[in-house]
């Protein structure tokens, strides 16, 4: 099954204090302890002796169980007829289906694994496509162009949300209204309520796998991003959108942003992995948590900022060397600026079927979307080197700087407007994630008077007291 998934150098009132990260890890250890005697299952089973009723929950047990990696084209399309089948009866059945959900997990496993299927299957015809080494898979594949199709399970999950009013319910919530108010005859129901809600945070994942990060963001404006939200009671939930949140946000250069998100989740399991040894999701989630870690050397090298020492330190361990050369910059940097991209994004999917007839034409989701990294990445590529030099004047010729960088005059004016432009950043404060107010993101500013820059340097003292408090926490 897969589980893709808060220091600054600048905190704000936001942050969550080690109190209530201690609270969150207290009740993640009683729910990996909690045992009642009972399996899933035999819960499954308690709930009623109707055969329609044990054929449903049947059908929710099978879609929550994942599919076999080596699983035939024939096993996936069966498998995706099952999954409407399911959602269709559930949608669509007279009134609201009457079956108690056994679980926060079963409906997080359920939605969870219908995307890993959507998404599996996107890149298996796209390979197919691609290679044109299997004609006979290729016109099965030809024939079914709705078959695991985009539109499909897109609509299955606005269809869940909208018919459990989930939206509406987190809205009163934070309005501190009663939610049931307007959950209606179907949100009431626990299983309407927990699959339309899991629902959201599968679409976040899903626009971002096509590649709408501003859109997979916008999916989340009901849902608070802390401890006492539902997707925290879910350790896979709770990694899964986090680590989408955070590349979204690394996506539209809100890096800052995408190192505090990366960072919440990232201590979080640290203070967490000794219950989670022996899960079923450990080892996805131990692999995620290393492709994390290079995503955030990716933003602290294009953005860089002071690190929780938790986050520094295992940064400095894992990929300390990379991070260095990283931080270097220059082309050499390049080819491990794509490495680590490659290694740690999400697998991109494409939002419509491949032409089978034309392999040539058809493209990789994933060298699509690095390529437009890797132009992002190339914008800032000397930012580095002019940083260094800038930090020694307080007024430089550009003439001058252009001759220490060996370039031309006029190619080094188009590089430090644009690092002009992209040091100015939207940082989240409040509301909505795609909300924020522009700041400055680097100590470093300087402005062009024709040929004279005239540079100015803020320098942010260690907050030493909140260090002191930290620490002293820790230990007593």
């Amino acid at each position: 099954m897969s589980y893709e998934e808060r220091a600054n150098a600048h905190p704000n009132l936001n942050d969550e204090s080690d109190v209530e990260e201690e609270a969150l890890v207290n009740d993640y250890r009683e729910q990996v302890n909690f045992d009642d005697g009972m399996s899933e299952l035999d819960r499954t089973t308690s709930l009623g002796a109707a055969s329609q009723t044990q054929d449903l929950q049947a059908q929710l047990a099978a879609a929550a169980t994942p599919l076999e990696y080596q699983a035939t084209l024939e096993t996936k399309f069966a498998s995706y007829d099952n999954y409407c089948s399911l959602f269709h009866y559930i949608l669509n059945s007279d009134g609201p289906v009457e079956l108690e959900v056994p679980s926060y997990y079963w409906a997080w496993d359920v939605i969870d694994e219908f995307i890993y299927q959507f998404e599996s299957f996107c890149r298996y015809r796209n390979r197919v496509a691609r290679s044109g080494s299997n004609e006979e898979e290729a016109q099965l594949l030809r024939e079914n162009p709705n078959t695991w199709g985009c539109y499909s399970v897109l609509n299955v999950l606005y269809s869940l949300i909208q018919r459990s009013q989930i939206n509406e319910q987190l809205a009163a919530m934070k309005r501190g209204e009663d939610p049931l108010a307007f959950a209606g005859e179907y949100g009431s129901r626990p299983l309407y309520k927990m699959l339309g809600y899991f629902s959201i945070i599968g679409l976040l994942r899903v626009h971002c796998l096509l590649g709408d990060f501003s859109l997979a963001l916008k999916t989340l404006d009901d849902i608070e991003m802390n401890k006492k939200a539902m997707f925290a009671r879910v350790m896979a939930a709770h990694f899964t959108t986090y680590y989408y949140v955070g590349f979204s946000y690394m996506m539209m250069r809100r890096y800052g942003d995408a190192i505090r998100m990366f960072s919440h989740i990232l201590v979080y399991v640290s203070r967490t992995k000794n219950f989670q040894k022996g899960g079923n999701s450990y080892d996805a989630i131990a692999k995620k948590n290393d492709q994390m870690y290079a995503l955030i050397a990716i933003c602290v090298a294009l953005h860089p900022t002071r690190l929780d020492d938790t986050i520094h330190s295992a940064l400095r361990e894992k990929y300390g060397e990379q991070l260095n050369r990283l931080q270097h910059g220059g082309p050499e940097a390049l080819p491990l600026f794509e490495e680590l991209f490659r290694s740690a994004c999400p697998k991109f999917i494409s939002p419509t079927p491949p032409d089978f007839d034309n392999p040539s034409v058809n493209i990789d989701p994933v060298d699509h979307h690095t390529a437009i990294f890797m132009d992002e990445v190339k914008n800032t590529l000397y930012n580095p080197t002019i940083r260094s030099y800038l930090k020694l004047y307080t007024t430089m010729d550009l003439k001058k700087l252009a001759g220490f960088l060996e370039v031309e005059p006029e190619k080094l004016r188009s590089w430090l407007l644009v690092n002009k432009q992209r040091s100015r950043q939207v940082r989240w404060v409040e509301g909505g994630l795609l909300e924020g107010e522009p700041v400055n993101a680097n100590d470093l500013d300087y402005a062009l008077e024709k040929d004279l820059i005239h540079v100015s340097e803020t320098k942010a003292g260690r907050r030493l007291v909140d260090w002191y408090l930290r620490n002293l926490a820790r230990v007593y």
